[in-house]
């Protein structure tokens, strides 16, 4: 192998320290002293230290006249020498010390030397990963899920919740597999599988906390044997491989968290709508005032909240209207949303609309009541801000029922399908007495004779879900990958 100064500086400024320690590894096999050394290649002492610590990255001309110094190769400096325990703690603790938590803390890194024992380096380490578990626990508190969320909606609506670059990796991806255009099939969904190194697996006992485990040592993708059965195989599929076309990295914070899953759940839906494919199609059905939901549904065989979730992605930048987006759970509480047409959504103090009481009056809490659950329902519906019009649908999930909806404003109403419906509403959810409040002849009556026993959301008074992804048994998944590596 022959070795560039490019291609060593690019090692030596990612791994100064295994570099370094290798050479101190080598001397001592030898029985060199630093000073026999520093003599061997015209150089102080000083220096090599400097470069044995990995405070100095050596030059290619010095590099090779340690390894010829040592007796060695430059390819055993490098990468093939393996390091013993002690430098292997050693090199930890250093990079631990040039971490984050120790500069938190105000701990100056320090020398590590030959007396300091291997299980004082050892408790260093575990301290170091305990403390930065107990901060990964504290910072995923409800706040800071709420404060991350609304960030992420601000950056949203400031783009029309539109991200180029996501589309464009859908795009080389869809090129790379050769797809015509059109609804991806399930065949395409492997296709992009193997394209990426992976082949699928489907288990009867996936743990319960996953929804798929990717296997990067040996290029497995496990999912559940029962999505086959209940769900949509393609988007499982898409949704365990997006983290991986999207390089992802485990999260830092629980922003991070929350920003990877809407990169992957935009990223899955690219895929299954493309861009080029569907935008002529949302066009052509604009200039005929045919806009539908359900159509766009029923023409890339995904789920209404997927082909929801795709419209809004597409509806501003492409047609130039301003949409709304939410998802609420049958006890009216909403779980998800968008907008960008200037509709007054119920807020907390933090600005968060998610775990927020839905209007009853609203298109998605009334839709629950309509018995006809095969045709979409559609209202008008006046509000403080004006008056905005809504599609809705009601779905079934492993968590109830959810309704998902989308609308817009009144003036903007000319370019869908249902824009006739009878159906009206009022609502002022920005005033307490609209629905947040009894009616006061039902509170005179009830008030003082009525008391519920309050069904607490468990997320209420616990902290979210702890660990580098939230809410997931690490211990069950790595057991779950060790039983099923392959021999």
């Amino acid at each position: 192998m022959t070795i560039t100064e490019d291609q060593l500086g690019d090692e030596a400024e990612a791994d100064a320290l295994t570099i370094g320690r290798r050479i101190r590894q080598l001397r001592t096999k030898r029985g060199m002293t630093l000073e026999d050394l520093a003599a061997a290649v015209e150089r102080a002492p000083s220096q090599l230290s400097m470069i044995e610590n990995g405070k100095r990255e050596p030059k290619l001309t010095l590099l090779r006249a340690i390894a010829k110094a040592l007796g060695t190769t430059m390819d055993a400096l490098l990468e093939a020498e393996p390091l013993d325990e002690r430098a292997s703690l050693e090199i930890s603790l250093e990079r631990a010390m040039r971490g984050q938590t120790f500069q938190a803390l105000g701990i100056a890194p320090f020398r590590i030397g030959k007396g300091v024992p291997d299980e004082a380096l050892r408790a260093l380490l575990s301290l170091q990963g305990e403390i930065d578990r107990l901060r990964d626990e504290r910072s995923a508190t409800p706040e800071e899920a709420r404060r991350a969320n609304v960030d992420l909606r601000h950056l949203m609506r400031k783009q029309n919740n539109y991200f180029a670059d996501l589309e464009g990796q859908a795009r080389g991806i869809l090129d790379a597999v050769a797809h015509p255009g059109g609804p991806l099939t399930q065949r395409t969904a492997s296709d992009i599988a193997a394209h990426l190194g992976f082949t699928l697996h489907y288990v009867p006992d996936l743990p319960q906390t996953t929804r798929s485990v990717a296997d990067l040592k040996h290029g497995r993708l496990y999912l559940s044997s029962k999505v086959t059965q209940n769900g949509d195989p393609r988007t499982a599929v898409l949704q365990a491989l997006s983290s991986r076309i999207l390089g992802h990295r485990e999260p830092k914070s629980y922003a991070e968290f929350l920003r990877q899953r809407v990169e992957t759940n935009y990223l899955t839906g690219a895929l299954l709508i493309p861009e080029t494919h569907v935008v002529p199609f949302l066009q052509a059905a604009k200039t005929d005032r045919a806009i539908s939901i359900e159509d766009l549904r029923d023409r890339y065989s995904v789920s209404y909240e997927t082909a929801a979730h795709r419209f809004t992605n597409l509806a501003s930048v492409h047609l130039g209207i301003p949409v709304h987006f939410l998802k609420v759970h049958e006890s009216g509480t909403i779980t998800k949303a968008y907008e960008n047409d200037d509709v007054n959504f119920p807020t907390d103090r933090l600005g968060s609309i998610e775990g927020q009481m839905c209007c009853r009056r609203w298109t998605s809490r009334v839709v629950f009541d309509v018995d006809d659950r095969f045709n979409p329902y559609y209202q008008y519906t006046d509000t403080g801000n004006g008056t905005y019009w809504c599609t809705a649908r009601v779905e079934n999930s492993s968590e109830g029922q959810h309704s998902v909806s989308v609308g817009v404003r009144f003036d903007d109403t000319k370019w869908f399908l249902g824009r006739d419906t009878p159906h009206r509403g009022d609502s002022k959810h920005s005033v307490e007495v609209c629905c947040r409040r009894a009616p006061s002849e039902l509170e005179a009556a009830w008030r003082e004779n009525a008391w519920p026993n309050v069904r607490t959301p468990r997320t209420l008074l616990a902290t979210l879900p702890t660990g580098t992804f939230p809410g997931v048994d690490t211990t069950e998944v790595y057991e779950f990958l060790a039983a099923h590596a392959p021999a």
